[in-house]
């Protein structure tokens, strides 16, 4: 990859990286503070559950119930600290060059790189959060048993991005955890360095309308 020129960053963390012929936007890890704290529950408990199969199984040498049993809370413990580095340290990163646009995805243990054919992409859409009605056990003033918040949590999940082209007849998301405000500054890089070769979905018309008024 060409040295960087020139680096822009605009908070929280989305950082623009200008080379010679491409344009690398690094979005890192935007997994919010609550998704967070489910990742950290689900390790703790996880390796609880193993540290008591661990506890059974001594001493290790009584026999090939106790054997099993330690093999068991390893290979445990090594499945909880796999799923918690891997969403815990995930980045995205955006490569734009003159033939091709680029998602990489990162973890500590893997990277996945797919290339997308600029001839080949439809217009760029943003959706945002996808519309949800109300869990029909929440109460009418006040969620008091959880059920609306948990339901928030999950969407939060499983949410794949906030940003989307079809790419060959099946839709392609990325920016997972990039709402609006972000969103549309990644949009004026991008038409800054692809031009006409990325084109835009109608909404974006009227949010980075918008937003030109919000400046004024």
């Amino acid at each position: 990859m060409p040295v960087t020129l020139k680096t822009a960053e605009t908070k929280p963390g989305i950082s623009y990286h200008w080379g010679s012929d491409h344009l690398l936007i690094m979005l890192g890890n935007r997994t919010l503070p609550r998704i967070r704290m489910l990742f950290w529950a689900e390790f703790i408990l996880t390796t609880g559950m193993a540290t008591v199969f661990l506890l059974s199984a001594i001493p290790f040498t009584s026999g090939f119930t106790h054997i099993v049993s330690a093999l068991g809370a390893a290979g445990i413990y090594l499945l909880a600290a796999y799923r918690f580095f891997t969403r815990m340290f995930c980045e995205e990163r955006i490569l734009l060059d003159p033939e091709y646009l680029t998602i990489v995805n990162r973890t500590p243990f893997s990277q996945k790189t797919v290339h997308y054919d600029w001839h080949n992409i439809g217009p760029l859409h943003y959706t945002g959060r996808a519309h949800k009605t109300d869990h029909p056990l929440k109460g009418k003033c006040y969620d008091y048993f959880g059920f609306e918040t948990q339901e928030h949590l999950i969407q939060n999940l499983h949410h794949d991005g906030n940003m989307y082209f079809n790419y060959e007849g099946f839709p392609v998301r990325f920016a997972k955890g990039v709402y609006s405000w972000d969103a549309e500054e990644m949009v004026r890089m991008m038409k800054i360095y692809a031009g006409g070769t990325l084109r835009l979905g109608p909404e974006w018309h009227r949010m980075l309308q918008q937003q030109e008024w919000d400046d004024a």
